[in-house]
């Protein structure tokens, strides 16, 4: 196969390897920070591509997700070996593959190289991660690979920048050349795949790709036998396979063993005289690391207090930050109040765009916290240690250790947890912990939380003081979500993600120092990622809700009230009388912010879902509160502020007016709304529901599908309501 690179257009190089063996360090040396990320069409697989310069050539690098085999057995794993046969919409074919392989563990690598090659494009194998080899006493023979395998082999050490411009000059030599190898297989092989491209092409499926015809053979009940459209035709693919199988097994060729037999016999054959290694291995630095970071109970402990730290980062130093943003927004605010008068527009401004804004960037310091120590743990080789030393934990419920750090995460907000989800390479593992991890009690939940415990459940305590139902309460409407995402995750692997649960393989890399440029590249990915793909939707939604409670309504009143407010507190001073003065005022612009927000869409709609939320022991001003909350569950109090004309409260836990007028709300025959199985039933609802436009819409950027986000407001929706019917009516019955 030939193919020729025109200087007209820019090269297409794939980047393909292992996970663990250096690919991302090397795909963020060749292209610096020019990559642009997104998903593919459809699947949850993210695109990276970057562009540099290999001598004059422009080249775009594509970075495929590691991977140990071009074996599809999911759509997303179908899309690397779409992409190797320039069968990917919105990618030119490549014109070159860069194999990259850890130098250390080389002959499981060459598996992967081995089909590669299969695919019969021009190729660069790079033996990354040399000094590892080396201090591990092996010695590789580059010059004999690259005549073995009859390609280029580029000897790198990406994390130092050591090989790169040896590969951009291999880049350009090998695009400009032809790569012709001869079939691994057996020769019955090769005929049993010209018989299936025949029954193909009888079947409606002309020009299949001789590898893609490999794959049927070999993959038995793989994504290619299930998923290609033959006009209705597939009972009789699924026939001949099985007899073309059979023919195999009878000449000793027999499926799927055959692969693993031919390919390592393959590796043996290359690697005969080309690689030394000492007779005994040496005791490395990561051995003896590892004796006491994966020790069942050292590496539990140590991987507990790292944890610890990561999210006392994630609730307490990102705090200091959004509180800089927050102030930020205030200010902006006030300028826009002394620029813009009392009205419409200056409502727009400042309650709707610059309050979207700020829903955006408040999300972004612990976006940008998370991934740091993420980044950090995995390019020095420790993130492979915590999913290890997890796993056991994690499969009781389905999931793998890699689960652990994303759902972990979202105790502090579930939108950088989903987008942690990105470290778990099995795609039914990820699906489920992203659509379980927004049941994590986040911070967001907080508020409501404080606001019903301090005004409806007593202040009784235990052991003397020690322990306070408050307390109690707090502590079980925060771990109420992972008691129910248990189930929940066992549930979804058995039916939506069903399938043959794959063995938990877990290379450890060795130890090494972050790079420093990574570590900062992959942060800023995931930081600009969020902003500009979620952020959007976050920002539209928010102004989205802010017209929904604004209008209809005539608030001149409103806006001549606040123009008189201004007018006082420029004159007051330190005078109590003119201070004195505001508080009549202020109570009237309450009121009638109230009554004007009953009166809007938000309010109607509000009344309209009361018939629904009312055996929830519920009324309306309960439901405009919850639809309010959509942007950000915190806004249910400041909506139940206004509600009860009371303006915005800041603080739910010490602020006594609201939990005063909470417990004296009425239904119109003088029954007290709210009691201690309302309050119960409010917090379960919150403690479940999917009350976060900001999570929805990462989980439709992560999952590259609205169907998801929708699914997950659904039955997150559908398990609240059921949770707080639960609570309210268990709560009556027992009170």
């Amino acid at each position: 196969m030939s193919i020729v690179a025109s200087s007209a257009r820019p090269l297409t190089a794939v980047l393909i390897g292992n996970p663990n063996t250096g690919k991302s360090t090397l795909f963020s040396a060749l292209s610096g920070f020019h990559a642009l990320t997104g998903n593919f069409p459809g699947v949850t697989v993210e695109k990276k591509i970057g562009r540099t310069k290999c001598g004059e050539r422009v080249v775009d690098i594509v970075d495929l997700p590691g991977t140990y085999s071009l074996s599809p057995r999911t759509l997303d794993e179908m899309v690397a070996v779409n992409v190797l046969l320039g069968r990917q919409a919105e990618l030119a074919p490549p014109d070159v593959v860069i194999c990259i392989i850890d130098a250390s563990n080389i002959e499981r690598n060459l598996y992967l190289v081995s089909q590669v090659l299969d695919l019969q494009l021009p190729t660069v194998v790079v033996l990354n991660m040399a000094d590892v080899a080396a201090s591990r006493g092996m010695e590789i023979d580059e010059r004999a690979l690259a005549q073995r395998l009859g390609l280029t082999v580029v000897r790198t050490e990406a994390h130092r920048r050591r090989g790169i411009e040896e590969l951009r000059q291999a880049i350009i030599a090998s695009a400009d050349g032809k790569y012709e190898r001869p079939r691994v297989f057996p020769p019955a092989f090769a005929d049993e795949c010209s018989r299936l491209d025949e029954c193909l092409k009888q079947l409606g499926q002309p020009d299949t790709p001789y590898y893609l015809l490999e794959r049927l053979l070999l993959d038995v009940g793989g994504y290619l036998e299930s998923h290609l459209v033959l006009n209705g035709e597939a009972g009789a693919l699924t026939a001949h396979l099985t007899d073309a199988r059979r023919r195999l097994a009878e000449q000793g060729c027999k499926v799927p063993a055959v692969e693993a037999r031919v390919r390592y016999d393959w590796v043996r054959q290359v690697l005969a005289g080309v690689v030394k290694k000492p007779a005994a291995r040496p005791v490395t630095l990561s051995d003896r690391l590892d004796s006491l970071l994966t020790h069942r109970f050292v590496g539990l402990a140590f991987f507990a207090v790292l944890m610890f730290i990561v999210f006392q980062a994630i609730f307490v130093w990102a705090r200091y930050v959004q509180d800089a943003f927050e102030l930020v927004q205030q200010t902006i605010g006030r300028l826009i109040g002394e620029i813009v008068p009392p009205g419409a527009l200056q409502s727009l401004l400042v309650d709707g765009m610059v309050a979207g804004v700020g829903a955006v960037l408040t999300f972004l310091p612990q976006i940008v916290i998370l991934f740091l120590f993420i980044a950090l743990l995995e390019d020095c080789g420790y993130m492979a240690r915590a999913a290890f030393i997890v796993d056991r934990l994690m499969t009781r419920v389905g999931l793998s250790g890699k689960s652990f750090v994303p759902l972990m995460s979202s105790f502090a907000c579930a939108v950088p947890g989903v987008m942690a989800t990105r470290v778990i390479e099995n795609r039914r593992d990820r699906m489920t912990t992203i659509l379980v991890a927004p049941l994590m009690s986040c911070s967001a939940r907080q508020p409501v939380y404080f606001l019903m415990v301090a005004a409806f459940i007593p202040g009784t305590a235990y052991l003397g003081g020690w322990i306070k139902l408050q307390g109690l309460v707090l502590f079980g409407m925060t771990f109420l979500g992972v008691l129910v995402a248990v189930p929940v995750a066992w549930l979804l692997k058995k039916t939506l993600f069903r399938g043959e649960t794959p063995p938990f393989v877990m290379e450890l890399p060795s130890y090494k120092w972050p790079s420093v440029r990574v570590v900062l590249h992959r942060v800023y990915d995931r930081a600009k990622a969020f902003v500009v793909r979620a952020g959007t939707l976050i920002f539209a939604t928010n102004v989205l809700v802010w017209g929904a409670g604004y209008y209809p309504g005539d608030h001149s009143r409103v806006d001549a009230l606040q123009v008189e407010m201004d007018r006082l507190q420029q004159t007051a001073g330190d005078n109590p009388q003119m201070r004195r003065d505001l508080e009549p005022l202020t109570a009237e612009q309450n009121q009638l912010r109230g009554e004007l927000l009953a009166q809007s869409i938000l309010g109607r709609l509000g009344k309209f879902i009361e018939p629904v939320v009312s055996p929830l022991g519920w009324d309306w001003r309960i439901g405009v509160g919850v639809i309010a909350s959509f942007p950000a569950r915190e806004v249910i109090v400041g909506t139940l502020g206004t509600i009860y004309s009371l303006g915005g409260i800041e603080d739910p836990e010490n602020d006594t007016r609201l939990q005063t007028a909470l417990q004296s709300a009425t239904w119109p025959d003088g029954r007290k709304v709210y009691n201690v199985p309302v309050a119960f039933s409010i917090m379960v609802f919150f403690a479940l529901c999917a009350q976060c436009v900001s999570t929805l819409m990462v989980i439709k950027r992560e999952t590259n599908s609205w169907k998801w986000a929708a699914f997950t407001f659904f039955y997150m929706t559908c398990l609240a309501y059921a949770g707080a019917f639960a609570a309210y009516r268990l709560g009556m019955l027992m009170s």
